[in-house]
């Protein structure tokens, strides 16, 4: 989905006061936009800008399928998710303006809405990248339960839309239609997820490691994460359910929402929220208003608090790599 900060913040990046000089540089940061977004949207640079006058120095980087912003906002909606960030983990592991001398990418990282869960399954799949801090604003994480609704010209979204029907889990659609990839079906019933949903799931069954046989590398990257801060916004209508951004379960029928906590992928640790979580890097927050109405001082403290520079003072291991990283923020 679009941001809509855009006009709002774009006087007070300019007007932004300088702060004081951070004792070590910034860490990058990337950021993954949303539906129907382009990487070159005057909005999302807005956003990088502001980033880069908290934290001066800071260089952003703006994820993407193509150079071509045309092409890059229509692989939010046509596309092979798997495939796509297969490339951009390669194109990153290949950005010598991004790699260390071990050549990794250690980095902060910003997604907003479809992005978040996008950037989070990068995190988990991607071994030349070493995340410290992923801020997410209206993601999917648990998936959504239904498409949105598409605005009367937007055709894109139409086509899309379209395009799944009642074909969801055909292996066309599965790797052909973005947002069908992060689709969820549960039994109505049980409450428990479809076989049909398991088997075929491209993307989000994989990354939530819901199928029988886990992966355990997938745990252990989340879990290396310092942060990882999950934005809900209130008064969200466009992820059904909202609730989605904190993991959590939410029955249909009754409406009854079952936490992150209770449920099986925290408890039995899938995907390393819970070993997260027990060293308290795992953030619940939640913003007032709709899906990416962001505003100026939701994002400025978001900023300050959770990207920035880090200084060298203890073990941190991935991939059995050793490295020595810890924030500033802890210091």
């Amino acid at each position: 989905m679009r941001l809509l900060t855009l006009s709002a913040l774009l006087p007070f990046v300019t007007a932004y006061p300088s702060p004081a000089p951070a004792t070590s540089k910034p860490l990058p940061l990337l950021i993954w936009h949303g539906l129907g977004d382009r990487y070159d949207a005057d909005g999302l640079h807005t956003v990088g800008e502001l980033a880069a006058k908290i934290h001066t120095g800071t260089q952003v980087h703006y994820i993407r399928v193509s150079d071509d912003g045309s092409e890059d906002q229509r692989a939010t909606f046509f596309g092979n998710i798997t495939a796509q960030s297969e490339e951009i983990c390669a194109s990153l592991a290949a950005n010598t303006n991004l790699t260390d001398p071990s050549g990794v990418v250690r980095a902060d990282a910003l997604g907003f809405s479809q992005g978040g869960q996008f950037l989070r399954g990068l995190v988990e799949r991607c071994p030349a990248l070493s995340v410290r801090s992923l801020v997410t604003f209206g993601s999917q994480h648990n998936g959504i339960a239904q498409f949105q609704r598409c605005g009367t010209w937007d055709l894109l979204c139409k086509g899309a839309v379209a395009l799944v029907g009642s074909n969801a889990w055909t292996e066309y659609v599965q790797s052909h239609v973005v947002p069908a990839e992060y689709y969820r079906e549960v039994n109505k019933t049980t409450g428990l997820p479809t076989e049909g949903y398991l088997e075929h799931s491209h993307f989000l069954a994989d990354v939530n490691n819901e199928r029988k046989e886990k992966k355990g590398v997938y745990a252990k990257r989340l879990a290396a994460l310092e942060k990882f801060v999950m934005f809900v916004f209130e008064d969200d209508k466009t992820v059904v359910p909202k609730e989605s951004g904190w993991f959590a379960e939410v029955n249909e029928t009754s409406g009854e929402v079952t936490d992150l906590r209770d449920r099986a992928i925290y408890l039995e640790d899938w995907i390393g929220l819970k070993a997260l979580d027990e060293k308290g890097g795992l953030v619940f927050e939640s913003v007032e208003g709709e899906h990416m109405a962001l505003k100026r001082k939701d994002l400025e403290r978001t900023f300050e608090k959770y990207f920035g520079a880090e200084r060298l003072v203890g073990n941190w291991e991935v991939d059995g790599r050793q490295q020595v990283l810890a924030s500033k923020n802890d210091l």
